[in-house]
């Protein structure tokens, strides 16, 4: 192991780019996915005939696929389909498709725990259903939802290493990278890796702590 040689100044400068890359895939597949998850979860809390039955099969199909198929499908296949997309916009739609299934879960359960004495208070106010889920509903259920969202991010942070195997120069990828300069910077990057990716886990870990001792 080369600890000096690893983390020399153009080593270090190279995996913090890498790095770079990660947070900026991981940020917008967390804004994506978000909306995507908020829309796909209130369409089947609606219950809208079929259009519900719809999303439901389309989100459970998703779910139960391997995040890595989906990257795969998306670079490999859709340019077959004449759509073809870089390797950074493969992983922020793969991700966002795969996440934002789970977090419609997430925003489907949270909608649902709402009670129900509320939503027909409402209604017998004269709130028209749209309102009620808006002024009434949607409030209450993020402010539960946020702590399972925040876990469900960190899982989407970890989820980006995926996107070495389609050769993103995320973190990752730069790690392997340094390991064909030299075997010994190997375990010395993937000790900073992982040191990178347990620190911004670990804040956010601590922000979902904080979210949920304030929504019990």
């Amino acid at each position: 192991m080369d600890f000096i040689g690893a983390y020399s100044l153009p080593n270090v400068k190279f995996l913090l780019e890498g790095f770079l890359v990660t947070i900026e895939v991981a940020v917008l597949s967390i804004v994506f996915s978000f909306v995507l998850g908020t829309v796909l979860g209130t369409l089947r809390y609606a219950k809208i005939p079929v259009l519900s039955r719809i999303v439901a099969a389309i989100v459970d199909i998703i779910r139960n696929l391997p995040l890595l198929l989906i990257i795969f499908f998306m670079y490999i296949v859709l340019p077959q389909l004449g759509i073809k997309m870089s390797p950074f916009w493969a992983t922020v739609v793969g991700l966002t498709l795969f996440e934002g299934a789970m977090i419609s879960e997430i925003v489907r359960g949270g909608l649902n725990s709402v009670d129900r004495g509320q939503i027909e208070a409402a209604r017998s106010s004269g709130l028209s259903y749209m309102q009620t889920l808006r002024h009434i509903i949607l409030p209450q259920a993020l402010r539960r939802m946020v702590p399972p969202l925040v876990s469900q991010f960190i899982s989407l942070l970890k989820d980006t290493s995926l996107a070495v195997i389609i050769s993103l120069p995320e973190l990752m990828h730069n790690v392997q990278i340094l390991q064909g300069h030299s075997p010994n910077y190997v375990i010395p990057a993937l000790i900073f890796a992982a040191a990178l990716y347990f620190i911004v886990n670990y804040i956010l870990s601590i922000i979902a702590r904080r979210l949920e001792a304030k929504t019990l």
